[in-house]
């Protein structure tokens, strides 16, 4: 089999695995109410409003999987999502902004840390970053947490759709510079828009080598 082969093979892996049955299992707010370990578990994270809801969705092909909102922090809980049981997508909280107490913030920041941290399934973290904007403070202390925990994350940008084609190649390179120190991060970033499609088939791919 030849590159060009393998590559087909590698993107079909991903099209026939995201194209499987994809059901809510459930929402948990404190780690108490965590599900036991058990599939190889992706998360998504990412500030408020990043478009982490969005991008399951549209990984998925289904429109109301993961909910969306254009108002920071409606993501709540950790949500866990069942994908024709080989793998666990898993919607964080967002951290940063959000339109609620601090308090809330503050909590919710802590139920993702720890699990991000703690979790044995957890194969790893899409961390995803608006291509607007690109790293941010509270990004660059997510990055510190996972690299000093050993965490691998893999960096998903977000609203690629966004950047215009002239600023495209300078937004990467400084993505990509920003990178450099973070022992974790994967050597691979990608370059998605929920709207257009653009990347989905690459970024299934490569979660589906993480699947049972």
């Amino acid at each position: 089999m030849d590159t060009e082969e393998k590559h087909a093979a590698y993107i079909e892996a991903g099209r026939h695995l995201f194209a499987q049955t994809c059901t809510f299992l459930l929402g948990a707010r404190d780690l108490e109410h965590l599900p036991q370990a058990g599939l190889p578990e992706i998360a998504f994270a990412g500030r408020s409003n990043v478009g982490k809801s969005s991008l399951i969705n549209a990984l998925t092909h289904r429109k109301t999987l993961a909910r969306t909102s254009n108002t920071p922090g409606r993501t709540r809980e950790v949500n866990f999502f069942d994908l024709s049981a080989r793998l666990c997508l898993v919607d964080l909280p967002g951290y940063g902004y959000a339109r609620v107490s601090r308090a809330q913030v503050k909590q919710w920041t802590g139920l993702v840390m720890a699990y991000l941290q703690g979790r044995p399934s957890l194969r790893r973290v899409c961390l995803l970053i608006d291509a607007r904007r690109g790293f941010m403070t509270s990004d660059r202390a997510v990055m510190q947490t996972l690299d000093a925990a050993a965490v691998s994350y893999q960096i998903v940008v977000t609203k690629w759709d966004k950047v215009k084609p002239g600023r495209r190649a300078a937004v990467q390179s400084e993505i990509r510079a920003c990178l450099v120190p973070h022992v974790a991060a994967h050597p691979e970033q990608i370059w998605t828009s929920s709207v257009t499609g653009e990347g989905m088939a690459d970024l299934r791919a490569g979660l589906a080598t993480l699947a049972n």
